[in-house]
């Protein structure tokens, strides 16, 4: 089961991440978010594409993102992630991410729903909540 399990996920900061200043645009971090999210499912058994051939996805119902310091060019990015709810057809995580010297940088909370292919609410995947 995925709940209460905690993935870690290593990102460097690249130019394309930054501004002018080499601070990362605050919208790119929603970026390494969904990177570490899918990195966790695919540990988890679950890759978006082979869902996808059952026609089910996941979609965005909530985001709440925090930003305490700015991470900043060529930085190495620790986000941990952890599940840390579940219904029949969502799931919340939290997610926080930390530059090299274990620097709390952001949060974020997000609600995924999973959907089937005409947008409607679906079950999740038995390989999510099964122990």
């Amino acid at each position: 089961m995925i709940i209460d399990k905690e993935h870690n996920s290593y990102f460097r900061v690249y130019v394309e991440d930054v501004d002018h200043m080499g601070i990362v645009y605050h919208a790119n971090y929603l970026y390494f978010f969904e990177r570490a999210r899918t990195d966790m499912l695919r540990d988890f058994g679950l890759s978006l594409t082979s869902m996808a051939k059952y026609g089910t996805h996941f979609a965005i119902r909530d985001v709440h993102i925090r930003y305490f310091h700015p991470a900043r060019l060529d930085e190495l990015l620790t986000i941990k992630t952890k599940c840390t709810r579940s219904r029949a057809s969502t799931l919340e995580f939290r997610q926080l991410m930390y530059n090299q010297t274990n620097h709390l940088l952001s949060e974020v909370i997000v609600c995924v729903v999973c959907v089937n292919d005409h947008l409607k609410p679906k079950r999740l995947p038995d390989t999510l909540l099964k122990e």
